[in-house]
C-alpha cells in the first residue's frame, strides 16, 4: 500500500506558495472581450508593446482616462486588483488602457528602467489619438509594483497627471532588495531584482541603477500632482513592503521641509503605534472595514497608514481621482462616494 507522508507534502505545499510569486492580484480570470489587446509602438526602441484597452462607445465629448499598472510580478493580461479599475470606467463612462511596461519586473527592460516609463507615456498618446481624451482628466492608479511604478510616474511625468493613487509602493529598491535577503540567501523577490540589475545592488554602477529605478530619485518632482499614496499597517509583516516605505515616499516629495522624522517612522513600523504627536486619522467611511490609522496632508500630497495589509482599497482610491482635476490643487474631501460595482472580492493582494 502507498504510504504517504502528509507532514512532509504540507511542508513542500507550504514552500511553493512562499516561493510563487501568484497571488490574488495575478488573477487567471481574463479580460472581458469587450477589452481589445493593442499594439502601441515604443518610442524609445521601435518595439511593439501591449496594452489592454477599452472605450465607452461614441462618446461625444471629451472623457477621462484612467491609467491602469499592474502588479511587480504580474503582466498587462493580469485582472485581480486591475479588474475594478475597467470596472470603474464602465460605470463612469472613462477611457481605460492597462499598459504593459515591459512586464514582470525581472529583466532589465522592467523594473521602472526608461523603457518601461517611456511605455506608459506612450499607452497615454496612444489613447489620445485614438478617443477623446479629457486631457485635464488623465489618471494613474496602482498597487504593490503598480504603486511604485505610480510613484516614479509622478515624479518623472508630473506634467500628464491629474491624479496619481499608489498603494503600498516600495520606495528604493536596493533597500527593498536587503529587506528580501536572510542571512545573505535572496528571496524570489530579491532575486527577480537581481535578475533586472544583473546583480544584487552592491556596487556602485548597480546601486546608481537601482535608485535610478526608485521613487526615491523622482519624487522630488511630484509636488505639483495631486498624490495619495496609502499602506496598511501590517505590510511588512503581512505582506512583502514594509510600510515604511509609503512614508518615506511622502518625505521625498518634500525635501525642502520633510514633514516626518525618519525616527518616528522606525518607531511607528517597529510597534505599530502612532509617535507622540502624530493624531489619529478620522473615520473614512470609504474604507470600510480596514479604517486610516494615520493620514498627513502636505500641499498636494497625502499618506495614509490603514488597518490592512498589502492591498488597495478601490472605493477609496477611484472616489479621490474622480475629484482631481490637472492644475488645480488636490481635493482630499470626498463628499458624495460612488459606490464600486465588483463582483467578488479584489481588494485583498500580494506583490
Amino acid at each position: 500500500m502507498l504510504q504517504l507522508n502528509f507532514p512532509v507534502i504540507i511542508k513542500r505545499l507550504a514552500l511553493l506558495l512562499l516561493l510563487c510569486p501568484m497571488t490574488t492580484l495575478d488573477s487567471a480570470e481574463p479580460w472581458s472581450s469587450e477589452l481589445k489587446d493593442v499594439r502601441i509602438r515604443s518610442s524609445a526602441d521601435r518595439t511593439e508593446q501591449n496594452a489592454m484597452w477599452w472605450s465607452p462607445t461614441d462618446p461625444t465629448e471629451a472623457r477621462p482616462l484612467l491609467v491602469g499598472l499592474h502588479t511587480w510580478s504580474a503582466d498587462y493580461l493580469q485582472t485581480g486588483s486591475s479588474l475594478p479599475y475597467w470596472q470603474w470606467c464602465q460605470q463612469q463612462g472613462w477611457h481605460f488602457i492597462h499598459p504593459n511596461f515591459r512586464g514582470a519586473n525581472r529583466t532589465p527592460e522592467a523594473l521602472g528602467s526608461d523603457l518601461a516609463v517611456q511605455d506608459i507615456v506612450d499607452a497615454v498618446e496612444w489613447a489620445k489619438a485614438h478617443a477623446k481624451i479629457d486631457a485635464r482628466r488623465i489618471y494613474l492608479i496602482g498597487v504593490s509594483g503598480g504603486g511604485h511604478m505610480s510613484l516614479v510616474m509622478a515624479g518623472r511625468h508630473p506634467e500628464i497627471w491629474a491624479g496619481v493613487s499608489a498603494w503600498c509602493g516600495l520606495f528604493d529598491i536596493a533597500r527593498w532588495h536587503g529587506e528580501h535577503t536572510k542571512g545573505g540567501k535572496p528571496d524570489n523577490y530579491a532575486r527577480q531584482i537581481e535578475s533586472a540589475l544583473k546583480g544584487p545592488p552592491d556596487t556602485p554602477a548597480r546601486r546608481a541603477d537601482a535608485r535610478h529605478r526608485s521613487p526615491i530619485a523622482w519624487l522630488a518632482g511630484a509636488g505639483p500632482v495631486p498624490l495619495d499614496i496609502a499602506a496598511g499597517v501590517h505590510d511588512g509583516r503581512k505582506g512583502s513592503v514594509p510600510f515604511q516605505h509609503s512614508l518615506d515616499a511622502f518625505n521625498a516629495v518634500h525635501p525642502q521641509n520633510i514633514p516626518l522624522s525618519e525616527t518616528d517612522i522606525a518607531s511607528y513600523y517597529a510597534t505599530q503605534k502612532l509617535p507622540s504627536g502624530w493624531p489619529a486619522a478620522a473615520p473614512n467611511p470609504l474604507f470600510g472595514k480596514r479604517q486610516p490609522l494615520f493620514q498627513a496632508h502636505q500641499a498636494n500630497t497625502r499618506v495614509t497608514i490603514f488597518e490592512g495589509g498589502h492591498e488597495i482599497v478601490h472605493e477609496a482610491a477611484l472616489n479621490w481621482l474622480l475629484l482631481q482635476e490637472k492644475g488645480k490643487p488636490a481635493v482630499w474631501q470626498v463628499k458624495n462616494p460612488i459606490k464600486l460595482s465588483v463582483q467578488g472580492d479584489h481588494s485583498k493582494s500580494g506583490l
